[in-house]
């Protein structure tokens, strides 16, 4: 499993803490996001970076970082083919995945905790997606993405 991460400027220290807890377990990941130093922190640019590697298949999943989340959860719903779930409990982390076959989720620095957040991804990529009535519902969420992205 290989993971995409991107961050605005609200995201760095947990993304720094998420690549570190990475690290510890092994899991693989790739950094699209904002470096101090850089001139831009607009975050629709980090988070069309991660969501295009989970679209092309370099990446299985992304966790997008701002300061609320929020921003970066919309940029991400607005590609056709991306699901993202804003998440501040691991409950709707696992639900996400689980009930909405989410790819990605984000999750916002300035409104949780470190550890929240790494409980909030753990879950995120440990569930597994659920098939019978989920299936069929995140059939019609791909209808009306299609309908809709012409």
């Amino acid at each position: 499993m290989k993971i995409a991460i991107s961050n605005d400027h609200g995201g760095v220290n947990f993304k720094n803490a998420l690549k570190k807890h990475f690290e510890s377990k092994g899991i693989e990941y790739i950094d699209y996001g904002y470096q101090p130093g850089l001139d831009n922190t607009d975050y629709p640019d980090y988070a069309l970076s991660a969501c295009q590697a989970v679209l092309d298949g370099t990446c299985d999943y992304g966790v997008l970082i701002c300061g609320t989340g929020i921003g970066m959860s919309i940029v991400a719903n607005k590609i056709p083919g991306i699901r993202c779930g804003h998440c501040s409990d691991t409950f709707s982390a696992r639900m996400t995945k689980m009930h909405n076959h989410a790819n990605m989720i984000s999750v916002g620095e300035r409104i949780i905790g470190e550890g929240l957040m790494l409980d909030i991804v753990d879950a995120f990529i440990s569930a597994e997606n659920e098939q019978g009535r989920h299936l069929r519902r995140v059939e019609k969420i791909t209808a009306i993405e299609k309908k809709y992205s012409k």
